[in-house]
């Protein structure tokens, strides 16, 4: 047998060889680039100071989640319902005005915009007023907690008590920088941590250690620091006076739970200016609503939707552009989900079709009771008369408002949402046929008209607002007041 060789065989094997050996030497050259790269990104390049509130001096250390933080400047997308342009609400949604008489909700409620524009639109809203000094304005401080890391800072430097004394422009000098990494980061560690006091009070008053959670819930929990339901308790013990950020969790998270709780401590957020109902204002129980529903209970955190790990130079991290999911379909949805991208859109839109369309016929039914309230009052109705009406009104609204300011709640929680609107609907009903009977009473026939709001001008106008002096008084603000408070960050800055 002939053993030997066929020289072509040998080139042939010869050059196998050389081919495996480039291709070894590419992947360990790659790899050693990803992990040069690696130490390059995450070594430290800046010495990050406690609660250092700046976000620029973070991304030295962080620069790919810095720079996809600063993406959430893009107000370009727009969904079925909204998106993240600064879209005015009232022009939207008329209605709102009546329901929200007396309240600063009727002068300015814009869409939120990204977190980057978290100090530009509370500067700018009418909510926050006009003031002509460093004390005045109507808002209490206790209003900038959820918009910026200067917070958790100057709580450190005065206490919490002292921070929120006082008014809202009282702080304006210090609190500049938008949300950002000292809210969520322990700048040390980098690892997740709890900087808002009154979510720590919530876990301690439920008997709960919230160092104690777990990093899959920490993930949610920093979002909960602000994206919840909250109110000013101005009657706390040893705090007499001063506006105190409290959650309303003590009894439950449901919007009955939380109901029962504003009933038990008597609070009333505003006394309607139209049918003297005595209100509650729902914040935005984003949190509570995501956790009574199905990616809630399965343990999908918000970041894993709103902020899902991206790839770039071949480095893993988590995107800092939060954002509506929607907006990023592939790495939020479809990580999951198999379905196409176009019927896993269609299975949101449709859920609020459905939770959107009931929860405007529960604004229609709530004007008519606010309005026909106000013409019992007109025709001499008492307060025993009204006592169960005005209740009535209290809770239907603050069930649509539980429902309309849990944002993206008709895709977090759609059952429990479309339950909620629900029983608001037939709260309202039964309060509008007693309305009906005090108004027979009163020697009324026929229906009480509907107001003239088809603009938000008309709106304004029927509940007694005088926009120009408002909108003057914020031109003044903006013109005095705002360059002192920038100045001031300015000199402060140059001392960090």
């Amino acid at each position: 047998m002939n053993n030997t060789r066929k020289p072509w065989k040998n080139w042939v094997l010869f050059l196998a060889s050389l081919a495996v050996v480039f291709l070894l030497g590419l992947l360990v050259s790659s790899i050693t680039e990803r992990k040069m790269e690696a130490k390059f990104a995450y070594t430290p390049q800046a010495n990050i100071n406690e609660l250092e509130p700046r976000n620029e001096v973070w991304g030295e250390n962080f620069p790919r989640e810095f720079q996809s933080y600063y993406k959430t400047a893009d107000t370009t997308f727009r969904s079925k319902y909204n998106g993240n342009a600064n879209i005015d609400m009232l022009e939207v949604d008329p209605r709102l005005v009546v329901l929200w008489a007396g309240y600063g909700f009727a002068k300015d409620y814009n869409q939120g915009r990204g977190h980057v524009y978290a100090i530009d639109d509370v500067r700018n809203t009418l909510r926050t007023g006009g003031p002509t000094g460093p004390d005045d304005g109507p808002m209490p401080s206790t209003c900038w907690t959820c918009k910026s890391p200067d917070v958790p800072r100057l709580i450190n430097e005065i206490g919490v008590d002292d921070y929120y004394k006082g008014k809202w422009a009282s702080k304006g000098e210090q609190i500049v920088n938008p949300i950002g990494c000292a809210n969520c980061h322990d700048e040390k560690s980098m690892n997740l941590t709890i900087t808002q006091p009154a979510l720590i009070e919530a876990f301690e008053r439920q008997g709960k250690d919230i160092t104690e959670a777990s990093h899959n819930d920490m993930r949610s929990l920093v979002c909960a620091q602000c994206h919840v339901e909250y109110y000013f308790n101005k009657n706390l013990p040893e705090k007499e006076g001063i506006p105190y950020l409290v959650f309303p969790w003590d009894d439950g998270q449901t919007v009955e739970d939380m109901e029962r709780y504003y009933d038990k401590v008597g609070h009333v957020d505003w006394v309607h200016a139209i049918s003297k109902a005595p209100m509650l204002k729902a914040q935005h129980p984003g949190y509570e609503v995501y956790k009574m529903g199905i990616h809630g209970k399965r343990g999908v955190s918000c970041s894993d939707c709103h902020m899902p790990y991206k790839t770039e130079g071949g480095q893993k991290f988590t995107d800092h552009h939060i954002q509506s999911p929607l907006n990023n379909v592939a790495n939020s949805c479809q990580v999951c989900h198999r379905e196409e991208k176009d019927e896993l859109v269609k299975n949101v839109f449709d859920n609020q079709d459905r939770i959107i369309g009931n929860r405007d016929q529960l604004e229609k039914l709530l004007v008519r009771a606010h309005v026909e309230a106000g013409k019992c009052w007109e025709l001499g109705a008492t307060e025993a008369q009204m006592k169960e009406i005005l209740q009535g009104i209290r809770y239907g609204q603050w069930r649509w408002d539980y429902a309309a300011a849990s944002h993206g709640g008709s895709f977090h929680a759609p059952v429990e949402l479309g339950r909620v609107v629900g029983t608001g609907i037939d709260i309202t009903q039964e309060t509008r046929i007693k309305l009906a009977k005090l108004l027979m009473e009163l020697g009324f026939k026929g229906e009480v008209p509907y107001p003239d709001i088809e603009t938000k001008e008309a709106a304004q106008k029927y509940i007694g607002l005088d926009m120009e002096q408002l909108k003057t008084e914020k031109a003044t603000f903006k013109k005095e007041l705002l360059p002192k408070w920038e100045a001031a960050a300015k000199e402060r800055e140059a001392t960090y």
